[in-house]
């Protein structure tokens, strides 16, 4: 009886001391600052989340809304404050590799292969392949003091300048440029009359992508709601593969009328006479014939089929870092490439409109 009750008691004091063993390996400290991707940054510092992910190489890749290696060299600086702000996030990113598509399409493509991992893309490139990419980001945009709906009341001379206004939507302008025909159109803009479908398709017209919102498919809607007619019905259309090259052809006479984002003749108004030879301000020489409906503003896309985007936390610490980069001088410096602003969380929902047009736009094609 003694043997079986000592026993006992060396299995009791076995147990006891097992368990205060386990007891002192744990380090509670440790285990309230055990962090997932997830994890919120916590205090007015900001500081640095542990490193919980490393990631080889990410692929950001730009639409060709500007000249590539403008583009290329604007974005440079994107490079280290995405590494920092992800790093923030508990990603430490070995290479960050920016490239800019062909087209609007090439761009979705890569998203949809998962060849690119981000995509600062349009609204309407994104609906054309949301099967295959998720919106997480709209950019915001600076306002303009010129929001109108009749051409006319653009046409002062004067430039186009940004004001302190956030805004979330833009425009596509119809731009007369300094041709003979280019002219006429504009004098009957300016005089108040109305065009008619045989003034515009007497013109020489060029054309972005047929995903471009500004470049193609809200104009191609204003033509639908003027006249019934779509920008395939046009008997001179030719496409530019930049808005660079676009403007350089309307600046030339090579063409009539250019289809392009409000701001623009902001954007080219030093080019126009350093680069494109022409002795006039840009804001003398072309003048608005059209103005479509406002188009809802870029995004921020990332690829449901990169390997990356497959990692856990990794989709919101690009969001965080997107929206911390906005919210930098430095990072606005940078994202006024695209007259981005800004970032805020986007909503498939709010991109509906788009995916009307878009549908419009199939059907117009058939």
């Amino acid at each position: 009886m003694k043997k079986l009750f000592a026993l006992l008691m060396s299995a009791i004091l076995s147990l006891t001391l097992l368990s205060g063993c386990g007891r002192e390996n744990v380090n509670p400290t440790k285990e309230l600052n055990v962090q997932s991707p997830e994890t919120e940054l916590q205090g007015s510092d900001a500081a640095q989340k542990e490193v919980l992910q490393q990631i080889n190489t990410l692929t950001v890749a730009f639409v060709p809304s500007k000249e590539p290696a403008k583009i290329v060299t604007a974005t440079e600086p994107l490079k280290q404050m995405l590494k920092a702000e992800l790093l923030k996030e508990g990603f430490e990113v070995g290479n960050i590799d920016i490239t800019v598509g062909t087209s609007y399409e090439a761009v979705g493509e890569a998203l949809s292969a998962g060849t690119a991992d981000v995509g600062l893309i349009p609204g309407s490139t994104y609906v054309l392949f949301d099967d295959d990419a998720e919106v997480i980001l709209t950019a915001t945009r600076a306002g303009l003091n010129k929001d109108f709906d009749n051409p006319k009341d653009w046409n002062d001379g004067l430039p186009t300048l940004t004001n302190d206004d956030v805004a979330v939507s833009y425009r596509s302008l119809i731009i007369a440029g300094p041709s003979a025909k280019g002219q006429e159109l504009a004098a009957k803009i300016n005089a108040g009359q109305e065009l008619t479908w045989e003034d515009l398709n007497s013109a020489n017209w060029t054309v972005m992508s047929t995903t471009s919102p500004a470049g193609y498919i809200y104009p191609s809607l204003w033509l639908q709601d003027k006249f019934n007619k779509g920008i395939t019905d046009l008997e001179s259309a030719v496409q530019s593969d930049s808005y660079a090259s676009a403007m350089a052809r309307l600046a030339s006479g090579q063409i009539d009328i250019a289809l392009v984002y409000a701001d623009a003749r902001m954007d080219y108004a030093e080019e126009w006479i350093k680069d494109f030879a022409r002795h006039k301000p840009i804001w003398e020489e072309t003048n608005v014939i059209g103005v479509t409906a406002p188009i809802y503003n870029d995004t921020v896309s990332v690829s449901n089929f990169s390997d990356n985007m497959q990692i856990p936390g990794f989709k919101q610490a690009v969001e965080n870092a997107f929206i911390n980069i906005g919210n930098l001088p430095a990072g606005k410096e940078v994202i006024a490439i695209y007259s981005h602003d800004g970032y805020q969380v986007a909503d498939p929902e709010d991109y509906d409109e788009e995916r009307k047009a878009q549908e419009l736009i199939r059907n117009l094609s058939k």
